[in-house]
């Protein structure tokens, strides 16, 4: 029990997908104006994650390996998130259409968010049973939500600082962005 609680504050804090791998800056810059579009993104790539990762391990060891496919596991892996992103923008659609509109291309774009396909490869590349799998895409779903929101806080905060005009937009969300990942760096001797 102990392992699992290690890899689940492991993956998502000192092992980051935002702040320390790098995945996922796409919606991590692009949804983070708003907390609420933040976080509705947030959850619906955590949702995705947890599945893809539920649906492609079996698969993977189970289908894939025994038939000598493993060199198809990245086309394979983005055709069930692709299936899977599907299924939760027909659920949004239907049950909150203002979050969907929201949304907009973002929603579509979980099927090529490198965070969710990341996910799905570093459990088989980590020889994780399906257990520390399930453990794993929840510890970088919840880091990947917290690194929203907490983005999405900075720059509420920064609409009204004094930014220098050299800094003003994109520049700041760069150098904020960087200064969270520093934060995160702190983390690295959290768990040996």
């Amino acid at each position: 029990m102990t392992d699992l609680i290690q890899l689940f504050i492991k993956s998502a804090l000192i092992d980051n997908v935002v702040f320390i791998q790098y995945l996922a800056i796409c919606p991590f810059i692009g949804m983070t104006s708003e907390t609420g579009k933040a976080t509705g993104m947030g959850l619906a790539t955590t949702f995705v994650i947890i599945l893809a990762t539920a649906v492609t391990w079996p698969l993977y060891k189970f289908v894939m390996v025994p038939l000598g496919l493993e060199f198809l596991q990245t086309l394979f892996f983005i055709l069930v998130i692709a299936s899977l992103v599907q299924l939760v923008e027909f659920y949004l659609k239907k049950s909150a259409p203002g979050l969907y509109s929201s949304m907009g291309i973002y929603l579509s774009l979980i099927t090529t968010n490198c965070a969710v396909l990341g996910v799905t490869i570093n459990c088989i590349g980590k020889n994780y049973n399906y257990g520390q799998s399930i453990v794993y895409a929840l510890g970088t779903a919840a880091g990947f939500l917290m690194s929203m929101v907490i983005m999405s806080g900075v720059r509420s905060k920064l609409r009204t600082a004094k930014v220098p005009a050299a800094f003003k937009g994109t520049p700041i969300l760069y150098v904020a962005a960087g200064l969270l990942s520093l934060a995160f760096l702190g983390f690295k001797g959290l768990i040996k």
